[in-house]
């Protein structure tokens, strides 16, 4: 993920995944509000995340550039990622 605000996204991602019986569950993000990575932690075997700020405005505001992404382009993404396999 590009980072966690309030991981609600995460969470259900990661028990989404959890429910596919994974060996090991990573949860990696650069950045993360330190209640929200709090949050998150139980549901992952383990949590990498690179800054958590001591004050978090938003995710977009931890990067120098934060370009928003077209529905075409995560559309296109997710196609290409239904094409391939991935183990879990």
């Amino acid at each position: 993920d590009d980072g966690l605000a309030t991981g609600a996204t995460m969470t259900a991602a990661l028990d989404a995944v959890r429910a596919q019986r994974p060996k090991h569950l990573v949860c990696a993000v650069p950045v993360a509000a330190r209640e929200s990575l709090a949050a998150v932690e139980p549901h992952a075997d383990e949590v990498v995340c690179l800054h958590t700020p001591r004050t978090f405005h938003g995710v977009a505001g931890c990067f120098d550039d934060y370009p928003p992404v077209s529905d075409e382009a995560v559309v296109r993404l997710l196609g290409a990622a239904g094409s391939s396999h991935l183990s879990v």
